[in-house]
């Protein structure tokens, strides 16, 4: 069979590179005509192939200027969860120098890497029918100077790719059903905590699911860590004191190929803001958060964790336009 990641892979590295007509060529020919993309706040929904061009592609190439795409993690495989299908999942950087605002966020006149994480329904004849894409605004806003929310929990750092450098279009890796399970074993037990300690059953230890050294990558407005005690201090103390009731897991999207695994849900948690959270005070409101996860696994174990969460749509919720409130 052949494989169905190459050519998608190959358009989203290409789209930018080319000039306006062969540009459009390569959208007729890759995108349907009826495709739906998911964008972060503010961009939302975009119905039909017009419109994916002019509210997602056209606002990156005017935005950073000469703006290129590097994958740090680009997979795919069947999806165990409904609607099924063939999926892509990659981490992504678009670099290019912001010069012009995107989507309400200020430009710094300098280089940038918005990071991304996208998720991407293949049909048959190879083309891209849906996608849910997480771009890190956020950590944007903190590029150019205008984080509209208090110091990083954990280490502010430019998304490193994997560890082994064999995140793009894995091959002669380990079975990524295999990794998928791993990977679900251990949010069924990540659910269930101790309120005291925000420890997990399972989790840590010779028979735990992550490794010792485990990295976690984390989105604007977190940062990142390193070891369970870091993940612990500098993420999951403070997001489970604000949101104790979060229940996760409502994914639209599981896929595994060879040590790489990803994980979405459009939303996938819904919780109570209970506790104050990143200067914000408790409201008691509903909430609802869109995340993505991607994991890198080998001898039985989780080693790196790239997470994109929608920051923006979180806040939005709670009555902050964090865009409006971007100094600089």
């Amino acid at each position: 069979m052949p494989d169905f990641r190459k050519t998608p892979h190959q358009f989203l590295s290409e789209v930018h590179t080319v000039s306006a007509s062969q540009a459009k060529d390569l959208f007729d020919r890759h995108l349907a005509e009826d495709v739906v993309f998911d964008v972060a706040y503010p961009v939302n929904r975009l119905q039909g192939r017009d419109a994916v061009i002019a509210g997602f592609f056209d606002p990156l190439a005017n935005a950073l200027k000469d703006v290129r795409r590097r994958d740090e993690i680009f997979i795919g495989g069947p999806n165990r969860r409904t609607p099924g299908g063939h999926w892509l999942a990659s981490v992504a950087h678009y670099v290019g120098n912001f010069e012009e605002p995107l989507f309400g966020v200020k430009p710094s006149g300098h280089l940038a890497f918005l990071r991304a994480g996208e998720f991407y329904r293949v049909e048959p004849d190879g083309r891209i029918s849906e996608a849910k894409i997480i771009i890190d605004l956020l950590d944007l806003m903190r590029q150019s100077g205008g984080l509209p929310l208090p110091k990083m929990l954990g280490t502010e750092m430019l998304f490193p790719g994997p560890a082994t450098h064999d995140g793009v279009l894995p091959t002669e890796q380990a079975d990524g059903e295999k990794t998928l399970d791993l990977c679900e074993a251990m949010l069924a037990d990540l659910k269930a905590f101790d309120p005291k300690t925000f420890t997990s059953k399972g989790q840590t230890g010779d028979d735990g699911y992550w490794h010792d050294d485990m990295l976690w990558y984390g989105p604007g407005g977190i940062g990142s860590n390193y070891r369970w005690s870091g993940f612990e201090k500098d993420h999951r103390a403070s997001f489970l004191t604000a949101f104790p009731d979060r229940v996760g897991g409502d994914h639209y999207c599981r896929i595994g190929n060879g040590n790489y695994a990803a994980v979405s849900g459009w939303p996938s948690m819904t919780m109570t803001h209970a506790g104050d959270y990143l200067g914000e005070a408790a409201s008691g409101k509903s909430l609802t958060l869109r995340v993505m996860d991607f994991y890198r696994c080998a001898d039985g174990k989780i080693m790196e964790n790239w997470v994109l969460l929608d920051y923006l749509d979180l806040f939005q919720q709670m009555g902050r336009d964090l865009i409006a409130e971007q100094s600089g």
